[in-house]
């Protein structure tokens, strides 16, 4: 361990910040902490004679980034889906899976009858594999309770998961993913009945950062979405939005008119959904783990994000059922392979957009004034982190200016 406060020596700095070079890169950098905050960055040889009685960390000409951000996840679930997966490549159907008991409902059903301790146990074992990876900052949602008092305790653990781990969470209410059982076929009496006050129960115990929804025609409608929002908005909480996964009902577009943080999964999305993301300053959240275990066809309009300006952040999706994806560091590499984004893209997309993606404004590029949140890795240029499959090149984590070796 080493104070949070330091110079940081010997090294080559990604910042990710927009300036030139790519990846905003400074070769022969150097980074002094103050407190945990990043008190000045840049070349070596221009660095200031006030941090002279600071203490030299030398890093061995790795390479530092800031720390990575998985800024899509439902970590916090009960159960798993593996025998529903084996059913479905011995040829099982969907319907086939939904009456043997498996889908959400068996998810749903784990996570309502799993303790607040269960819960956690589980939830930090997959976390502890992303903070291995260089994570300092995850997003955790609800959403697999559907009923008030479950939607709260998954919320609670996810902010529990920061008195036990060094890594920032932020919370999203997600009780708008799915209509339980006992709800089948009265959507709106669900979010009437159980979201909203469940939304406004979790609010009241600052469990909520942010609320997020799935608009899809297997899920919830743009009119049922805004009920919804209309309520977070009240409330004073920001919001975002699965939208345009299987189809495109327009969840994009209603996303945009709130102003939301992000729109995520959008392979179905069109120009006019991408030009209202880009309106808003919506950031699109790509997410290659479902598409590839769904094994989908139709990849998110990359192009069009690039042509409109559109901020493009990676996340794993961590699920129990479409999204099986414990590694941030494969999801860079999925996102460059499957929908041909550039390694630097990627980067910032686990970076400095993911960051946007959950309204954080103090870290995702290495900044004057930010935190000390930073990962060194044994690499030469930042594009290996998207071009080596399976294997991890962490030296250390930084979280607020203290490193650990892993």
């Amino acid at each position: 361990m080493t104070s949070n406060s330091t110079v940081f020596v010997d090294v080559n700095a990604a910042t990710m910040g927009e300036s030139q070079p790519a990846y905003g890169l400074i070769e022969d950098a150097a980074i002094a902490v103050s407190g945990g905050i990043i008190d000045w960055v840049g070349p070596r040889a221009d660095l200031p004679t006030r941090f002279d009685d600071h203490p030299l960390t030398r890093l061995g000409g790795r390479l530092v980034t800031p720390g990575l951000i998985d800024c899509h996840t439902h970590i916090v679930h009960g159960g798993d889906r593996a025998v529903e997966f084996e059913m479905r490549l011995n040829g099982a159907s969907y319907e086939e899976v939904a009456r043997a008991g498996g889908g959400i409902v068996s998810t749903v059903t784990a996570t309502r009858g799993a303790t607040e301790a269960t819960l956690l146990a589980d939830a930090l074992r997959r976390v502890d594999v992303l903070i291995a990876e260089g994570v300092t900052g995850i997003e955790i949602k609800s959403g697999y309770g559907l009923d008030i008092e479950t939607e709260l305790r998954m919320l609670r653990v996810a902010r529990a998961v920061m008195q036990h781990r060094p890594i920032r969470v932020k919370t999203t209410f997600l009780g708008a993913h799915a209509t339980p059982a006992e709800y089948a076929g009265r959507d709106d009496a669900y979010i009437d009945e159980v979201c909203i006050p469940a939304l406004r129960a979790a609010h009241a115990e600052r469990l909520v950062d942010a609320v997020d929804g799935f608009c899809e025609g297997i899920a919830f409608q743009p009119e049922q979405i805004a009920r919804v929002f209309d309520v977070a908005v009240a409330l004073g909480l920001p919001v975002k939005l699965h939208a345009e996964q299987l189809s495109n009902v327009g969840g994009a577009k209603l996303a945009a008119s709130y102003g939301a943080l992000s729109a995520d999964h959008i392979e179905y999305l069109d120009e006019d959904g991408v030009r209202a993301l880009a309106d808003a300053g919506t950031v699109a959240v790509i997410l290659p783990g479902a598409f590839y275990t769904l094994r989908e066809t139709q990849a998110p309009p990359i192009d069009q994000l690039r042509k409109h300006g559109v901020p493009m952040a990676l996340a794993t999706d961590i699920n129990p059922g479409s999204s099986p994806l414990n590694s941030l560091l494969l999801t860079l590499n999925m996102g460059c392979t499957l929908f041909r984004m550039t390694p630097e893209e990627a980067l910032r997309g686990v970076t400095c957009h993911a960051a946007r993606a959950l309204g954080l404004t103090d870290t995702g590029t290495i900044a004057r004034g930010l935190r000390a949140d930073l990962a060194v890795w044994d690499v030469r240029h930042p594009a290996e982190l998207a071009y080596r499959i399976g294997f991890n090149p962490l030296y250390s984590r930084i979280f607020g200016g203290t490193s650990c070796r892993h």
